[in-house]
């Protein structure tokens, strides 16, 4: 799959993805207006039913006052004089709030034209009429203040039973606001002598002047005295209290679905990755064994020729030829087949006593023919007094020339390498250093992943597999070592080793 190909999907999974929140989250948001509309309904729902029944409650009162049998029989009695001869215009007296408010003796005679009535239908209309008229008239008085109309434990009772009703059972704040003194004269159940103004900090207050939920007080009179005021502190969490298990499912499922599809496009990567790395492995292990083989194919030739079979010496040298390009690429496949072992954990180190300054002294030889040859130097500073480690010697042997091997690969031109040692607390360091080409931050990332080549940029003599480094690391970690590399473009590079005195601790 192309670079393209792949980008378009991400383009696209992230456009669907993105399409999905916005989706839900919109829904979240739809269902929060729906909840807040809803319960702003309830709760005018609720204030409107304790108005109702407050007016109610006041009618009542009236009612009972002014029906019971000591103020029928005082008013028949002193009123009969006014009313006894009047009983052949018994329900044609009307009077109207505007006709009896203010003129003295409008309420004895309203009342005495309740009580003169016949027992006719039309007569007994006109007197439930009347009657209503005699509480509505008493009930409404300008001069009597707001907050003596109201007791405070029938609208404390009222507004905790409504709410209820309308299933809101959430804390609340109310306050009953008086038109004529333009200020609270009860707020949550205690009546108010000198209200602070909102400016003072008082949250009670302050909260109310704000609040939207306000309602008319006694709307049947002519002019409402008040304001039935609420507010409510824990609101958004009413609103959000069935909306919170979505919008934490809502949160979770999208993490989880960010996180696959995060983790399906990191692995894309990664095996693509992978891929150019096991084709590049391909082309190289191909160029390997194309050279060893058509190096034996000409020296067999040759030796098969009859030019050079009669001649012993130079049969020899074709023979030696073949062994040696034979060796090359068992050499070759044994690396394949080495860290095909590793990759499944199928190996054993052979641990003994290792002294780390003989093996280094071996491969700074070994080495040493072929950094010559460009003009190079190479040199051991060995400082460990104490250089003997537990390990197992081939490995650790392999360990060193695959370091050595990088460095003179690394180093176009007259390599400097140089191999140091000195004692730690518990082991044994190595620095294998050189002044070749270095590498950047992101090529010492992956430096020790299998099949990863540093890029050299024009430099194209450079040989291998890519398993010589992932090799050192699996190693130093079967050695309970430690590998570490410091390096710059164009400055060199040095890995650091460390070599425990004990692989295993011992019981």
């Amino acid at each position: 799959m192309n670079k393209k190909a792949i980008w378009a999907i991400i383009g696209l999974m992230s456009l669907a993805v993105i399409g999905v929140v916005w989706l839900q989250m919109s829904l979240i948001q739809t269902s929060m207006k729906v909840n807040e509309e809803k319960f702003d309904k309830n709760v005018f729902n609720a204030l409107n039913s304790v108005v109702n029944r407050l007016e109610y409650n006041e009618k009542r009162e009236a009612f009972h006052l002014h029906g019971n049998g000591y103020s029928i029989s005082y008013l028949s009695g002193d009123l009969q004089g006014l009313a006894g001869s009047n009983n052949v215009n018994a329900g044609k007296v009307d009077f109207s709030f505007k006709q009896v408010a203010g003129k003295p003796g409008a309420l004895d005679r309203l009342m005495a034209d309740v009580l003169d009535f016949g027992y006719c239908t039309n007569c007994l209309r006109k007197r439930d009429e009347k009657m209503q008229r005699l509480m509505m008239y008493n009930t409404r008085n300008d001069f009597v203040p707001l907050e003596e109309r109201i007791k405070l434990d029938q609208l404390d009772n009222a507004l905790r039973q409504e709410l209820g009703n309308q299933g809101i059972n959430t804390d609340f704040n109310y306050g009953i606001f008086s038109k004529r003194r333009k200020t609270f004269v009860i707020v949550d159940n205690h009546y108010v002598v000198e209200e602070p103004q909102p400016e003072d900090g008082q949250s009670g207050f302050k909260q109310l002047y704000g609040s939207d939920y306000q309602v008319h007080l006694f709307p049947e009179d002519q002019t409402s005295p008040g304001l039935l005021m609420i507010h409510f502190p824990s609101k958004t969490s009413v609103v959000w209290s069935s909306l919170w298990l979505n919008f934490l499912g809502t949160i979770l499922f999208t993490a989880v679905i960010l996180f696959c599809f995060a983790y399906t496009i990191n692995v894309i990567f990664q095996q693509k990755k992978l891929s150019e790395m096991k084709t590049d492995f391909i082309n190289n292990m191909t160029h390997e064994f194309k050279t060893p083989i058509a190096t034996i194919s000409l020296a067999a030739d040759s030796i098969t020729s009859p030019m050079v079979s009669g001649n012993l010496q130079k049969v020899q040298r074709f023979a030696s030829i073949i062994k040696q390009e034979n060796k090359r690429m068992n050499n070759q496949v044994e690396k394949v087949l080495q860290m095909a072992r590793i990759d499944k954990r199928e190996y054993s180190l052979k641990l003994s006593p290792v002294n780390v300054h003989d093996i280094i002294e071996h491969a700074v030889e070994n080495i040493s023919l072929q950094v010559e040859r460009k003009d190079g130097i190479v040199s051991a500073e060995l400082e460990a007094g104490n250089p003997v480690v537990e390990g197992d010697m081939t490995h650790i042997s392999n360990v060193i020339n695959n370091l050595l091997d990088n460095a003179n690969k690394y180093s176009p031109e007259k390599p400097e390498i140089s191999v140091h040692t000195r004692n730690l607390p518990n082991g044994v360091e190595v620095i294998v250093k050189d002044r070749g080409i270095g590498m950047s931050k992101e090529a010492r990332k992956h430096i020790f992943d299998k099949f990863y080549r540093v890029h050299t940029g024009n430099l194209h003599d450079v040989k291998g597999f890519g398993l010589g480094l992932s090799y050192v690391k699996a190693m130093m970690t079967a050695h309970k070592g430690e590998i570490d590399v410091k390096s710059e473009p164009g400055k060199g590079s040095s890995f650091v080793l460390f070599f425990p005195y004990q692989v295993e601790t011992k019981h």
